[in-house]
């Protein structure tokens, strides 16, 4: 049970407005224009999202793409698959990198100090429409899903143009997986118009009464 004394340990302004990093008991949380977005102790959806991707993968080497650091989680489970070889996170928010190297690092291993992992501050809109790089498996966890978006610009990674964009850099055979705090209908349908296979994983959590959702999409 989670303590419900709260502390503030930090709290800045960034291009895309506050963010908080706050303490409940030994636990963590982040939140962002006043919204939740991750916390130390649920990371079982976060591990799933790769574990899923490299299963469907079916291959050994893999180089993967994670959209999203939150508190490190998903970089800690590809980073502890021996089926990877190269692992590239894309974070848009500086100070949660900071936060993940001062403090989130206890709570998966310190990941990022593996020679395989590579953590990149950018936009990962901007990122994936410039890269020559493609990938076995792409991991998304950007904002709370697809129907759920903190900034409004992250909605076009879910539409069509943005499934392109990123079904280019998939390599043959490639897997996409996209983590939801929720189920969205809409999104299912879109997927099955840019990938021959789509299959969704739902995960029960302890702190919330709906599940979250993996969609997991391959060429």
């Amino acid at each position: 049970m989670l303590d419900d004394y709260l502390k503030i340990i930090d709290r800045c302004s960034t291009p895309h407005g506050e963010i908080q990093l706050q303490r409940r008991g030994t636990e963590y949380e982040i939140i962002s224009n006043g919204t939740f977005l991750m916390a130390t102790y649920n990371g079982e959806s976060e591990k799933l999202l790769v574990k899923a991707a490299l299963d469907a993968c079916g291959k050994d080497k893999c180089s993967v793409l994670i959209g999203g650091l939150g508190v490190g989680y998903s970089l800690a489970e590809a980073i502890g698959d021996a089926r990877t070889e190269q692992v590239i996170v894309v974070e848009i928010e500086e100070k949660i990198i900071d936060w993940y190297r001062s403090i989130f690092a206890e709570f998966t291993g310190n990941a990022v100090d593996n020679k395989k992992a590579n953590i990149i501050h950018a936009d990962l809109i901007q990122w994936i429409s410039q890269t020559q790089e493609t990938f076995d498996a792409i991991c998304l966890d950007i904002d709370n899903g697809p129907d759920w978006t903190v900034f409004q610009e992250n909605k076009c990674l879910y539409g069509d143009e943005g499934l392109k964009t990123l079904s280019r850099l998939l390599k043959p055979n490639g897997v996409i997986s996209f983590w939801s705090s929720s189920s969205s209908a809409d999104f299912l349908e879109r997927l099955h118009i840019h990938f021959s296979t789509v299959t969704t994983l739902s995960i029960d959590t302890n702190q919330s009464e709906e599940p979250d959702f993996i969609y997991l999409s391959k060429l």
